[in-house]
This record gives structure tokens, sequence and C-alpha cells, in this order.
């Protein structure tokens, strides 16, 4: 979820609905259009409460946007989800954009080794249609980047894996590293295969990252269903999905959508209603949904909201970085690919969802826990990359290069470290009427699209039975 270094563009939605909504509905403000937000909204209007949702950006979308830059459409970072990704998926359907996002009909994903003695080596991670944990087995057995001691030591881990309960707070505390070397993982077989899935979906590797994460990212994702693991993307801009399809439905609902404004402060009166203060106005509510990052959010809390509001400011961040490369010409055939040997990670074929004309291709190429290049000037990651990217694509040798860019978000994500889930707090606080969401709230996912969703689902269903009013959880509805 990186940020630009270039202009966003998209021009602010106007105010809509009603200026005061009807006295006999309950009223709550979310603020924060991102994704979680954008969620709790439309799960408060369809109940029947009048929303005013409050956006500092000129956008919605949160960190999952778009911009344009001359004649191409960029996508802020690369964002993809899985087949387990219910929440997000209930998403895309609700804003009518599933069929734009579609899904891998079965996981395959190409691993590039550029690193091995005997030259490049192509191998594969995919599925067959056989149960759990049947459905991996011959992928791995045939898998070119691990020796067959290693590969039979990655099928005891897993066996190990499925016994894990990932909400045991003790899973926590430990360290994934630490947990994969008791296992009998070589620094290979992390390398190759533990982080090449952990580090895109966790944003940091496996010394960095909590055990309790790392399980209930691989068993959800590898060990629970046979396509949970499969990949799908936009093939569209996301701005598209997140933000035009997205206030759309928000439109249709009458939710009072007011972008570049920022909350400055909430207060509860005596009467317990709740009054947010944007510049030139104050909105009154009966709820309020803070869906904004942790330190904003900590910002914004009233005394006594939670136990240890500092605690907030204890859940660190970490940083994702994109670089983005038109060639003249086709160099990848390939929709994606990830790369072992190499400092470049996952690459991404975004031509035909830019708008790039003329021939030529654009390559978007993700860098999680980017830590060591997010500073770097962009004249060095471009004196640094390009010859990687031919390395790995002998096709680009030779090639012009129309342009290059860098997105950066220094604060993407929160670091999933040990010890980060007793930090996360859940949407409840100790203030009624007041509810949090974020990705980094306890949803027990890693912050991902799906943990910003299942974030709003708790947000505003905690607010709807405040209010008394019937709903349902969208995931049992989808059941």
């Amino acid at each position: 979820m990186p940020a630009t270094d270039g202009t966003p563009g998209g021009a602010p939605r106007p105010a809509t609905g009603p200026g005061t909504p009807p006295g006999d509905r309950p009223r709550a403000v979310v603020v924060g259009g991102g994704l979680a937000g954008i969620t709790s909204a439309i799960r408060l209007a369809e109940a029947g409460v009048a929303v005013t949702l409050l956006e500092g950006r000129p956008r919605l979308g949160g960190l999952a946007f778009s911009f344009r830059r001359g004649d191409l459409t960029v996508d802020n970072g690369q964002h993809v989800y899985l087949r387990c990704c219910t929440a997000y998926r209930w998403f895309l359907d609700r804003v009518d954009g599933a069929r734009l996002a579609p899904l891998q009909d079965r996981l395959d994903v190409p691993v590039l080794d550029v690193g091995h003695p005997r030259g490049p080596r192509l191998g594969r991670i995919r599925r067959d249609p056989l149960p759990v944990p049947l459905h991996l087995a011959r992928s791995l057995a045939a898998y070119p980047h691990l020796s067959l001691a290693e590969r039979l030591s990655v099928g005891r881990a897993a066996l190990a894996l499925q016994k894990l309960d990932p909400a045991d707070p003790a899973l926590d505390g430990v360290d994934f590293a630490t947990w994969l070397g008791r296992h009998g993982q070589s620094p290979r077989t992390v390398e190759a295969l533990w982080d090449l899935v952990g580090v895109p979906t966790l944003n940091a590797t496996a010394a960095d990252a909590s055990m309790g994460l790392a399980a209930m990212v691989f068993r959800t994702g590898l060990l629970s269903e046979p396509g949970a693991a499969d990949i799908g993307w936009a093939h569209v801009p996301l701005g598209h999905l997140h933000d035009t399809l997205a206030g759309k439905v928000l439109d249709g609902l009458g939710v009072r959508t007011l972008l570049r404004t920022k909350a400055e402060r909430i207060s509860r009166a005596e009467d317990g209603r709740w009054t947010v203060d944007v510049p030139g106005e104050r909105v009154e509510a009966d709820a309020v949904v803070l869906a904004v990052p942790q330190a904003e959010t900590h910002g914004l809390l009233p005394e006594g909201a939670l136990d240890d509001a500092d605690r907030l400011l204890d859940i660190g961040t970490a940083p994702i970085l994109g670089l983005h490369v038109v060639y003249d010409r086709k160099v990848l055939k390939r929709p994606f690919f990830t790369a072992l040997g190499s400092p470049v990670q996952w690459v991404f074929d975004r031509t035909d969802s830019s708008g790039l004309t003329g021939g030529g291709q654009y390559l978007a190429i993700s860098q999680s826990a980017a830590h060591d290049d997010i500073d770097v000037p962009v004249a060095a990651l471009r004196a640094r990359y390009l010859p990687e990217l031919e390395r790995l694509l002998p096709a680009a040798r030779g090639a012009g290069v129309r342009d290059f860019f860098v997105t950066r978000e220094r604060t993407a994500t929160f670091a999933p470290t040990p010890g980060v889930g007793r930090l996360r707090p859940a949407a409840r606080t100790r203030a009624p009427g007041l509810y949090l969401a974020g990705a980094w709230t306890a949803t027990g996912w890693p912050a991902t699209m799906e943990s910003a969703v299942r974030s709003g689902f708790s947000a505003a269903g905690a607010a709807l039975s405040a209010f008394g009013r019937r709903h349902d959880h969208p995931l049992q509805e989808a059941a």
C-alpha cells in the first residue's frame, strides 16, 4: 500500500444526502473514508442509520487508491486478495466490482530463482483439485528451489501449523522465524517458501512477525480449504473500485460524504450524544466510528475511552515501496511472478489497467517490508532495480525505459511484530457510542484489505446493537 511520489488525482466528491437527517433516525459519524470507514458507513446506512462520512483526502479508498501520471492511471501500490478473504469479497460484491477484480481459477504462482549456481530456474506454487493438504503435495514435491530434505521438512512443519490455534496468546509473543527453526526449517526454506508468502501478506520477514499472525495467514490461506489461496487482483484502477463505485453505493444509501474534511475534535455531551468538530461545522451524532490510523485515533480519543490509550502508540508501522517501470515493448508474458536470488519481490503487469497506449508495457514491482529502501532516492533505486529486472527478464535487456517512478508509503501497515496482538483494541471502547475500526484493530488478521473490511463489520455491528437495530453479520448471510 505505498503512497505516491506524484500528485493524487481525482476531483472531490460533493456532499451527498440530506444536510439534516430526519430526527427519528439514529445518527452516526464515521471518521475516515478508507475501506474500514466505507464498510462501516454502508452497514450503518443499510440498517436505517443517518450517516455522515468524513474523509480528509479528496477521495475515498484510504491507502488503496489511484492517481494520474500523464496519460496513465496508476495504483499507489499493487494490492491483491485471496479467495479466503471473504469480507473483501463481500465488499467487491456490494460495490458491484467483483467482475473487475477476478480470482484465479486455481492458485498458480511462478517463482523465478536467478541466484541458482546453474543458472535461472523457474518453479511454481500451484494447487491441484484435491483435499487439504494434498492440494499442494504435487507442487511441493516438484518445487525446484528446495532440496528433497527441505521439501519433506516443509510438510512436517505444515502439519504442525495445522494443530495451532492462531488466537492462542502464547503464539503472539513468539516470532515466526524462531518457530520455523524449531520445526526444522533451513534459512533457504524460509527464504524460498515461508517468506515468499509471508512477506507480502504480513509486511514483515519471519524474524519480525508474530507467530500468531503467521499461523493465521498460513492456516487460513494454505491449510483451510483447497482454493483458499487463489489470488485475485483488480483489473481496473483501484480508485474505480474504492472511490468511484464505493461512492455510488454511499450516495445511493443517502450517506452524507464530506471529502477534504478532517475531524478536529470529538466530545461527548452530558446527554450522551456526540459532537464532531470539523472546519466550519459541528456534526452531532448518537454514535461515532473512528476509522483512521492508530496515531490519529489516539489524538481524537476522549479521556477514558480506552484503559490505556497510549498503547495505540506502541503499535508500530511498516513500509511498502512501489517501483513502476514503463518499457517501450513487451518484456513479460505472464500477469505476475515473484523472484528469488534478487532484491525484486513481486512483479505485476499493469499495462491494461493503467490505460497505457501506443505499445510498450507497464510493470509494477511491489516491495514489502522495505525498510532499507523506503527513503532511497529515485535515481539510486533506478540504478539498482533496472539491472535486476534485466537479470530476471531477458526481454528487458535493450528495451527502452519510457518512465521510471516510485511510490512510497512509510506507514503502509501496522508492524506485525511479536506482542502486537495485546495492543490491538476491539471495536467497542469504554465510551458508550464510540467505536474503532481499521486494519490495525483486533480482527485477528494482518494489515490487509480483508482486515479493514472486517473491522468495519465489527464497528458497525457494535453500534447497531447499541441502537437496538436488528442486523446480521454479512459473512453469516453469505454462508
